[in-house]
C-alpha cells in the first residue's frame, strides 16, 4: 500500500482556499424541524428552538402553520391548509414571519381562506398592505366612548343586561 503524505504547506494552503472562498452571506441560517406526530389538524414540532409565538411555519408540502403551543422540546402546530399531506417525519421549516393578513379596500366583497387568499374564483386580490394579526387593543383612554344602547330583540336581554353598542 501506498503511503500518501500531504505537506504542512499543502495544508495550509488548502486552508486559506477555504477560508477565502468563505462567504458568510450564502451560510443558511434555517432551523429545521420535523414533525413527530399529527392528527386532528395539530402537528407535534421538534427541532425548531427559536420559532416564535404565533410564526408563520411552512412544511415540506408547502402547507402552512401556525406555531401555537411552544413547550420546550415540542411544539403545537395548527396546521392552516391540506392536513392530509402533513405526516410524521415530514421536514419543516420557520418563516420567521408572525401570523399576518392582507388588507386593504380591494377585499371589500370577495370570499377569502383565513390567510386571505381568494376562494370566490374571482381571480388574485392585490393586498395594500399586511397587518399583524393579534394587536394590542388602543387604551381605554383612546377609544370612543360608548353611547348609543343596542338592542338585541330579545326583552328579557334588553332589560337585564345593556349592552353597549361601539
Amino acid at each position: 500500500m501506498a503511503d500518501v503524505t500531504i505537506s504542512p504547506d499543502e495544508i495550509r494552503d488548502a486552508l486559506k482556499d477555504f477560508v477565502k472562498s468563505y462567504d458568510p452571506t450564502k451560510a443558511s441560517k434555517t432551523e429545521v424541524g420535523y414533525v413527530i406526530d399529527a392528527a386532528d389538524g395539530i402537528a407535534h414540532v421538534q427541532g425548531l428552538p427559536g420559532v416564535m409565538a404565533n410564526e408563520l411555519i411552512r412544511f415540506a408540502d408547502g402547507t402552512l402553520g401556525l406555531a401555537q403551543n411552544l413547550d420546550e422540546n415540542e411544539i403545537g402546530v395548527i396546521v392552516l391548509g391540506e392536513f392530509a399531506g402533513i405526516v410524521e417525519g415530514l421536514e419543516v421549516t420557520r418563516t420567521g414571519e408572525v401570523l399576518s393578513v392582507p388588507v386593504g379596500d380591494n377585499y371589500l366583497g370577495r370570499v377569502v381562506d383565513p390567510l386571505g387568499n381568494p376562494i370566490d374564483g374571482l381571480g388574485e386580490i392585490v393586498p395594500e398592505g399586511r397587518r399583524a394579526l393579534e394587536l394590542q387593543a388602543p387604551g381605554v383612554m383612546q377609544r370612543k366612548s360608548v353611547h348609543e344602547p343596542m338592542q338585541t330583540g330579545i326583552k328579557a336581554i334588553d332589560a337585564m343586561i345593556p349592552i353597549g353598542r361601539g
